[in-house]
């Protein structure tokens, strides 16, 4: 039985910031919706809200970052990335300033459609020089994800997970390694974000049709440990799945098949992910599947790169977790 823990950044982040006045947070109008809400009430000298202005929110934590403060900005990733792109890039990556970035509404985790969903970011901020790229999976990654991006000195892009969110791991994130979860030798899996519960799910139903398969979970996409991957991929017989919450083109998909192409390997790479296209409103369970982003299009994935069929349907697979409606829970998601 898999634990839920219920806001668990709105508790992380407090604990780590509060009474350290070198931290700052910022707010983009969606105080509540970002679960800072409650910080602000107790932490009214350490809060600031920047207003529905995210272009004068960048520049600002540039100055505050220079100024010597730590400013952890939140609100949805797309309004962090979309509308104040140049601000970003001109006072925060490009001079190196200690900004935090935090991110929400990763992927599909919200039902609102193309103006809500961060489906691109990390291919953005992938191509952005001395930008780290930290993505949470599980309640214990998002509770560690103050402290790891804030030991990184420059700015730190993060997708956080919000809301009931579950527990996956026992540790901490590590800044710059990844988690092997499964050590097999037919296949490697190689997922990040809400994807790696959906691998687990699958794991059960693999295993009993006899694919052994190694599993590795990444929190940290930049920067990237390239040798760790390749050592894994050397361990394995037929090669690499990777399953993201993102596009294909430029997200861990691409990175592992830069990595294999740089080094000259061989092996087959079958790459799922949202497919050149923008996805549409709806529960996150049925824009998983209408996508192909859950465990039963994992099967599919790692049955086309062995050339077999496992008969293996969703009966087989451990059971989804179903989140309640978001319209019900969180009208700002819409």
């Amino acid at each position: 039985m898999i634990e839920m823990v219920n806001r668990p950044y709105a508790k992380a982040f407090e604990a780590f910031a509060a009474g350290n006045q070198d931290i700052l947070c910022l707010s983009a109008d969606l105080t509540s919706s970002c679960e800072i809400d409650g910080f602000r009430d107790r932490h009214p000298d350490q809060f600031l809200s920047l207003g529905m202005a995210e272009q004068n929110m960048m520049s600002f934590a540039g100055g505050l970052a220079l100024a010597g403060f730590r400013p952890f900005i939140h609100t949805f990733g797309v309004f962090m990335y979309r509308r104040p792109y140049d601000q970003l890039m001109a006072s925060i990556a490009y001079p190196r300033r200690k900004v935090r970035m935090m991110g929400f509404l990763p992927g599909i985790t919200t039902p609102g459609g193309m103006t809500h969903q961060a489906i691109e970011d990390i291919s953005v901020m992938r191509s952005i020089p001395n930008m780290t790229i930290l993505e949470t999976g599980d309640a214990t990654e998002v509770e560690s994800i103050c402290e790891a991006a804030d030991s990184i000195d420059g700015p730190v892009w993060c997708r956080v997970l919000r809301g009931s969110v579950p527990r996956l791991f026992e540790t901490p994130i590590k800044v710059g390694e990844m988690r092997e979860l499964a050590s097999g030798d037919d296949v490697l899996i190689v997922t990040s974000g809400i994807s790696t519960e959906e691998a687990m799910r699958a794991r059960a139903a693999l295993g009993r049709v006899g694919v052994s398969f190694r599993h590795l979970h990444l929190h940290t996409i930049k920067p990237f440990d390239a040798q760790a991957l390749l050592d894994h991929i050397g361990s394995v017989r037929y090669g690499v799945v990777t399953l993201e919450n993102h596009v294909t083109d430029g997200g861990i998909g691409s990175l592992v098949a830069e990595t294999m192409a740089d080094a000259g390997v061989g092996k087959r790479l079958v790459r799922l992910g949202l497919k050149d296209t923008y996805a549409h409103g709806g529960s996150r369970a049925y824009l998983m599947r209408h996508y192909g982003l859950d465990a039963l299009a994992l099967v599919g994935g790692i049955e086309r790169l062995m050339g077999s069929e496992f008969g293996i349907t969703e009966d087989d697979l451990a059971a989804a977790r179903v989140d309640e409606v978001h319209s019900l829970v969180k009208a700002e998601a819409l």
